[in-house]
């Protein structure tokens, strides 16, 4: 069982190592290999988890393809790398998409659906998610009444911040997060009525989004178990945490351990990464409708 912590190229430097993905300059393209690092509370843990950049890479490719009327994505191919990368592409292959460069919007264009992580806690203090006011004496994992926009601002490292939609506003200008709201809702939307079908719930998750000559570019990762917070639908029960097909699994290992959530993120037992790899493979062949490749 292949898995890969880091790339390394002879010769070749990425351009970026993100909290998973490490990021090749091609010029007006990108390269982005997803690697099996796994973050969680921005924190990047010492133990990777096998198939897990294969699973978003390939889930990604999924999500892009099927919603690709709603918005373009930046997604050039998958399958054949540019000089020198084609010496690798045993190691690229089914982990790696070549992209269109944008300019990435500075927030991340969070959709909920459900009460549950940040979302709750913000709840809990304030009534409110994001100062988004919302109905009094919902319990965590509740339905919303509608889903909600939550942009947040990117960290490069440390922890991403909540924000209001005039906060992101104030970021992007007026008319382009008003843009990206009603696209964020439509994808997700769209999104968590085909997983319904499934058998799964998709709680929330995020996007990002780029321009390109002025238009509006779908990047990054889609709808991933990274990105979302999967539960499957025959085990919900709201009033409480929920059984997931993402990392929560290991957030909530973290949390019993009582970690202090700040380097060094401690090392994953076996059972753990065992169990989160096969949730992240679960999630892709229920959604896909077929085994990971």
């Amino acid at each position: 069982m292949r898995v890969l912590r880091e790339t390394q190229f002879a010769g070749l430097t990425p351009a970026a190592r993100g909290k998973v993905r490490d990021i090749y300059d091609l010029g007006d393209k990108l390269l982005i290999v997803a690697t099996d690092r796994l973050s969680a509370f921005d924190i990047i843990l010492p133990t990777p988890i096998p198939d897990k950049g294969r699973v978003l890479t390939q889930l990604s490719l999924f999500w892009f393809r099927l919603l690709e009327d709603a918005i373009p994505n930046h997604v050039l191919g998958a399958t054949d790398f540019p000089p020198p990368f084609d010496k690798f592409k045993d190691e690229l292959a089914g982990r790696s998409m070549v992209v269109r460069k944008t300019q990435p919007l500075p927030i991340e264009c969070v959709v909920r659906g459900y009460v549950s992580g940040s979302g709750w806690k913000d709840y809990r203090t304030t009534g409110k998610i994001c100062g988004i006011p919302l109905p009094t004496g919902l319990s965590e994992s509740d339905r919303l009444p509608e889903p909600i926009f939550t942009p947040a601002t990117k960290a490069l490292s440390g922890h991403d911040e909540n924000i209001s939609f005039d906060r992101a506003a104030s970021l992007v200008g007026k008319e382009l997060a008003k843009k990206v709201r009603a696209v964020s809702l439509e994808i997700y939307s769209r999104a968590a009525a085909y997983a319904e079908q499934r058998g799964i719930i998709l709680a929330d998750t995020k996007f990002e989004f780029g321009l390109l000559h002025n238009e509006l570019i779908w990047i990054d990762e889609a709808l991933t178990p990274d990105s979302s917070r999967f539960w499957p639908a025959a085990h919900y029960s709201p009033r409480g945490p929920q059984a997931s097909f993402d990392k929560q699994f290991v957030r909530d290992y973290l949390e019993r351990m009582q970690w202090p959530k700040t380097p060094p993120g401690p090392e994953l037992p076996p059972e753990v990464v065992e169990a989160t790899r096969a949730k992240y493979r679960e999630a892709y062949r229920i959604l896909a409708g077929r085994e990971l490749d």
